[in-house]
């Protein structure tokens, strides 16, 4: 099993992506299609349940899509099911120090954390003739990520960085910007850019990656600004929000088309 996500990021490359929220493995399909690199399987807010990520993981697999899934919280058995299925990445909201060293101890096997070992699941191969190769390969694939939305977590990052395995953070604009007190700023924001860039200085540091979103609206020239900055990832929102904004775009040709007033 392979992360393919940490290994375009240790060659230096761009990885793009979106949330998932439609629970289709049709558009995990479409995304691959389309060239995007991941999709985060949301279980926060959405609907998915842990039968439909099995089959969201597998289309992801099938399709070339690197899946991760973000958990509510950080639950031990969740997310031993949800690894077992093969997710390659564990999203962590509203991340704290005391959450991201649980999910380490949630996410690895022994001796790195307290992994449940099982050889009767899908991203054992149903099946291991070698149980302690198995493990290290697994304990190299998996990555957490923090879901950076509240200062006081920004605050004490100096304690994240060095925690092995959370290789991607991810700084999430809408509800950090609402925690400085900025509600929807964007990273053109002093405060949100100050954040940004204090973030990417730590992840040089310690040879980590930062993540963060630009909405639902594909502004080109905004994302790569932030790539510029140092974003080594970007997740285009959730693809309900996306698909909404084309529909929206479609729906107002409805309305008669305005012209200019003629000149008197």
């Amino acid at each position: 099993m392979e992360n393919a996500v940490c290994r375009k990021l240790a060659a230096g490359e761009t990885v793009m992506g979106m949330m998932h929220f439609t629970a289709s493995p049709m558009i995990i399909e479409v995304m691959a299609a389309a060239g995007l690199d991941f999709a985060i399987i949301d279980m926060e807010h959405s609907p998915v349940d842990l039968g439909t990520a099995a089959h969201l993981v597998r289309a992801a697999d099938a399709a070339g899509l690197t899946p991760f899934l973000r958990v509510p919280d950080v639950d031990p058995g969740l997310i031993k099911k949800v690894l077992n299925l093969g997710v390659r990445g564990i999203v962590i909201p509203h991340a704290t120090v005391e959450s991201c060293k649980a999910a380490v101890e949630a996410c690895f096997y022994p001796p790195r954390g307290d992994r449940g070992s099982c050889p009767a699941v899908r991203s054992a191969g149903y099946s291991q003739a070698d149980w302690d190769h198995h493990m290290q390969q697994a304990n190299d694939a998996v990555v957490i990520v923090p879901l950076i939305e509240d200062k006081a977590t920004l605050d004490r990052m100096d304690e994240i960085m060095p925690l092995k395995g959370v290789d991607i953070i991810f700084l999430g604009p809408f509800d950090f910007s609402v925690a400085l007190g900025v509600p929807k700023a964007t990273f053109d924001h002093p405060r949100m850019a100050a954040a940004l860039e204090r973030l990417v200085s730590l992840a040089n540091d310690h040879g980590k990656y930062i993540m963060t979103s630009v909405g639902d609206v594909i502004d080109t020239r905004y994302a790569r600004g932030l790539l510029q900055k140092g974003v080594r990832m970007i997740s285009y929102s959730a693809d309900a929000l996306v698909f909404l904004t084309a529909c929206r775009a479609i729906a107002a040709l409805k309305q008669p088309e305005a012209h200019p007033a003629a000149a008197e």
